[in-house]
């Protein structure tokens, strides 16, 4: 089954390892995969845009079906492969419903956290102000306490709804990349103990971006929130 399929990926890159952990965590190992280079803009080359028009990693096939979308991407492989490795969508309503929310929400944390991070990458020299990076900052510190506080309504040795799911899938990138920039684990104990729990998940060691294992730590963009 996996021989059937390809992914396109650039290392570091939150939409990217979402895939790659449920491609672990529903043994789908053995995917033709290639790693190119942001930096390089070759997710921009021709072998990308043919996949995905919008110039945008990951690109994903299996057989003839094309999915771009990181969370499409997971949804479909859980869909597709359920009996297969762990199940990664609850079936009690409650949780499920739960999953399906943090899920979401993990999109607005990454999107706010990008635009932080990468402020200097998208933002243009001449339109970049001061006030803008400190709206930012001020948004990105809102959407931290939020989670800290989802966390603090979770139950020791467990996950964002129950047991590991797609919301985990989803959302521990974006932890990972706070803390790998430098977020304090003293202002945010519940988001650091949250991060040690998972680090060594198998499926998470097994996608590790592998700069990171070089480098585990950026510029502390982060430090001060």
């Amino acid at each position: 089954m996996a021989k059937s399929m390809s992914l396109l990926w650039g290392a570091g890159s939150p939409p990217c390892w979402r895939v790659m952990i449920t491609l672990e965590e529903k043994k789908l190992q053995g995917y033709k995969h290639k790693l190119l280079s942001f930096e390089k803009e070759e997710h921009k080359s021709q072998e990308v845009l043919e996949i995905n028009p919008r110039g945008q990693l990951p690109a994903f096939k299996h057989g003839d079906n094309i999915l771009n979308e990181s969370c499409a991407v997971c949804l479909y492989l859980e869909n597709q492969f359920k009996s297969q490795g762990i199940r990664l969508i609850p079936d009690s309503p409650a949780e499920q419903a739960l999953m399906y929310q943090r899920m979401m929400e993990g999109l607005t944390f990454y999107e706010k956290l990008n635009s932080i991070i990468y402020h200097e990458w998208f933002v243009p020299e001449e339109e970049r102000h001061d006030s803008a990076v400190k709206r930012k900052r001020e948004d990105l510190t809102t959407e931290l306490k939020l989670w800290e506080g989802y966390l603090q309504e979770v139950a020791a040795g467990s996950y964002l709804a129950g047991a590991f799911s797609l919301a985990d899938v989803i959302v521990f990138p974006n932890i990972a990349y706070a803390f790998r920039f430098g977020l304090s684990v003293g202002r945010y104990p519940k988001l650091a103990k949250y991060y040690s729990l998972l680090k060594n998940r198998p499926s998470i060691k097994a996608s590790w971006p592998p700069h990171w294992l070089a480098s585990p730590q950026g510029d502390e963009i982060l430090k001060d929130l």
